[in-house]
């Protein structure tokens, strides 16, 4: 896809159990952030802002950072879990850092049917929104049973990362209806094999 266009909406995925690992399934199996329609469209369908938030504002910086970013958490969540390399200490810092900045003020205001709603007090910059991806990422990677509920998908070449909260921990998959399905698929195509032969 040429960059700028917008990725459907339901090629993004946001099922990894936390948004700052919801970021790094933007990079498989293909680049998802690759134009700013699509940044918007993630921003929105994470819940970075509440619904209908005008993100007109966001430009191809916002792109930037957000790849940044994505990067840095990446490292930090597939790295080993006592780490002494200056790469991930330079990813830690630049997490930090992003991790200080003032997230989008809120605000409730009557909505439709009179229900109080979530409203942004004015429209969000970049580096809120990178604010509140970087301290989701602090609070994982500081959580001791987070931090251990932290898989790799078992799929065929898919380096997804996810959150397993499933029962039993014993979850394999990203998605069961993506990675689960074509695990399944290959293993009755195995026992068909064997069968016929």
């Amino acid at each position: 896809m040429a960059l700028g266009t917008a990725t459907p909406a339901y090629e993004l995925r946001f099922d990894a159990g936390r948004i700052c690992l919801d970021l790094l399934a933007t990079t498989h199996p293909a680049e998802r952030l690759d134009g700013v329609e699509a940044l918007r469209a993630w921003i929105d369908g994470a819940g970075l802002v509440p619904r209908g938030t005008a993100l007109g504002h966001a430009d191809t910086s916002w792109l930037v950072g957000f790849r940044e970013l994505r990067s840095h958490i990446g490292q930090l969540v597939r790295g080993p879990r006592v780490p002494d390399t200056s790469s991930y200490a330079r990813a830690l810092g630049r997490v930090n850092e992003a991790a200080r900045a003032a997230p989008p003020p809120l605000r409730a205001v009557r909505g439709e049917g009179g229900a109080l709603v979530r409203e942004l007090v004015e429209p969000p910059g970049c580096a809120g929104l990178l604010a509140l991806l970087a301290r989701d990422t602090v609070e994982l990677l500081t959580d001791p049973l987070a931090r251990a509920a932290v898989r790799e998908c078992e799929g065929d070449n898919c380096p997804l990362v996810y959150l397993d909260t499933s029962r039993g921990r014993r979850r394999r998959w990203c998605s069961s209806e993506v990675c689960g399905n074509r695990e399944r698929v290959a293993r009755h195509r195995r026992r068909a094999a064997l069968a016929r032969a």
